[in-house]
């Protein structure tokens, strides 16, 4: 809808999970190369918590995007009783599961699937997201899968990711032995405010921008408003660019977002946070000196450079007093030109009239019976005046 308008290829702030788009922050690229580590080093169980819309889910996506091909995935994306039970979910996730087979034959199936992997030199690996919902009975049956690892090498690796509710589970006394097997164990937390201003230009710039979208003031304004999750930022803004395509604004600035802020906080259920009066202000007086500004080579940096829509606003503004400033400028020429001519008249006058005033002192007759070249002289001068009048004029 808006991406012509501003500029870009593809939808910047979609809701879904995708890893082109994982913002390579430091909490982020922490929690990465944990997972990366883990699988590495054959570890047991991974644990990665945030809250709700953190990036949990796109974490994982990018993390299987650079799997090897000897990592053989099965991923379970809903944990809930209603579906089954966990043996139900692992054989599914392998493509392995049959209707009609008793909980002995799933768990002998699902030991003969992970012997072949391990004789065919390959981990297997079992992603289990909104973990949460997982039950201690649940938690625990999964530890005893786990008891299928040989001496030397992880058979089965496990990585979990959840609300944090999941690590509140995870502490229950009834699964000590669970948690003293967990290796990784991350908290993904929310953007600060400088994290949030570099999540959306990088999205933007991914998305294709070659300049600033949003205002240093707006960005800080979705953080604010958002509270630093990026799935309610993510929501914000692509409201944000509908609004500002609405008013065919190239730039997004703060005025925007409060509008949609204030119609969305009055008419809808997203859980945004109610910004006060001083978060406002303090978002408009920030220092932008770090803001990661998009430049013309599609990336961002801490110089601004020039914006296409104040280019056009300068290059508009230019060509409306272009013809005003050249007229103002062959006025001035005329009227300086005017003015010396005036001044060399005055000048003329000035000498003439002392050369005559010297002439009839000491010759009066030849006054008036001068010579051609005299008369002569003033018809020139005479014509001088009356073009001299004409360029006034």
């Amino acid at each position: 809808m808006y991406e012509s308008f501003y500029g870009l290829k593809t939808k910047p702030f979609s809701m879904l999970p995708d890893p082109d788009f994982l913002y390579p922050g430091k909490k982020h690229q922490m929690a990465l190369t944990m997972l990366e580590y883990s699988l590495m080093n054959q570890a047991g169980f991974c644990v990665i918590s945030g809250e709700t819309g953190a990036g949990k889910t796109t974490l994982l996506r990018k993390l299987l995007t650079n799997i090897d091909d000897d990592i053989t995935v099965g991923m379970i994306t809903n944990t809930h009783q209603s579906f089954g039970e966990l043996l139900d979910w692992i054989l599914s996730a392998y493509g392995i599961h049959e209707k009609g087979l008793s909980k002995v034959d799933m768990h002998q199936r699902f030991v003969d699937f992970l012997l072949e992997q391990y004789a065919n030199n390959k981990t297997t690996l079992l992603i289990i997201d909104e973990a949460q919902n997982m039950s201690v009975a649940v938690l625990e049956e999964l530890r005893m899968l786990s008891n299928l690892n040989s001496e030397k090498d992880q058979v089965l690796q496990v990585i979990l990711a959840g609300q944090p509710g999941l690590q509140e589970t995870l502490r229950n006394p009834a699964l000590t032995q669970f948690a003293q097997r967990i290796a990784v164990d991350y908290r993904l937390d929310t953007l600060n405010v400088d994290e949030a201003c570099g999540y959306i230009q990088h999205r933007l710039v991914t998305a294709g921008a070659t300049e600033d979208v949003f205002t240093p003031e707006a960005c800080r304004l979705i953080h604010a408003y958002s509270g630093g999750i990026p799935r309610l930022m993510n929501l914000l803004c692509d409201t944000a660019l509908v609004y500002g395509f609405a008013d065919q604004a190239k730039t997004v600035g703060a005025e925007i977002v409060n509008e949609m802020v204030k119609e969305r906080m009055d008419n809808s259920v997203v859980p945004l946070i109610n910004v006060k009066d001083e978060q406002i202000v303090q978002a408009s007086s920030a220092d932008d000196i770090n803001f990661p500004w998009i430049n013309p080579e599609g990336k961002t940096g801490d110089s601004k450079p020039e914006q296409g829509a104040e280019k056009k606003m300068r290059g508009s503004a230019r060509n409306n007093t272009a013809d005003k400033e050249s007229v103002k400028q062959k006025s001035k020429e005329n009227s300086q030109s005017t003015i010396v001519a005036i001044v060399a008249e005055s000048q003329a006058t000035k000498e003439s009239s002392q050369d005559s005033g010297a002439q009839n002192k000491t010759d009066t007759p030849a006054k008036k019976t001068g010579p051609s070249g005299q008369r002569s002289g003033k018809s020139s001068h005479h014509d001088e005046i009356t073009a001299t009048e004409g360029t006034s004029k």
